[in-house]
């Protein structure tokens, strides 16, 4: 019963670590890499924008950084990317889209 449960508490650690958060503004290039869909030129657009400044929010990133829209945050964000520690939300896709068009 024992080995049982050491399986069981194994599996939950190894799925907890496979959605481990990534701070996009702390990344190093190799974490951006580990995130499906951010492949070696998107995590290059990432770290160029940040020299720059870091990003405040989702929709900060998805205005500075090219190929990012609400779909590929979201799934970025499902995979454990995080801006400022927030995970995106449609809520904030509007009120990027709100503010650029003041």
């Amino acid at each position: 019963m024992q080995w049982g449960k050491n399986l069981v508490w194994l599996a939950l650690c190894a799925g907890l670590s496979l959605a481990a958060a990534v701070e996009i503004n702390t990344a190093t290039e190799a974490e951006l890499d580990s995130v499906n869909g951010i492949g070696p030129a998107m995590s290059s657009r990432i770290l160029q924008e940040r020299k720059a400044a870091a990003f405040i929010d989702w929709g900060d990133m998805m205005r500075r950084v090219s190929g990012v829209g609400q779909k590929k945050a979201t799934q970025f964000s499902r995979q454990g990317l995080t801006v400022n520690g927030k995970s995106f939300t449609t809520t904030e896709s509007r009120e990027g889209a709100a503010h650029d068009a003041r």
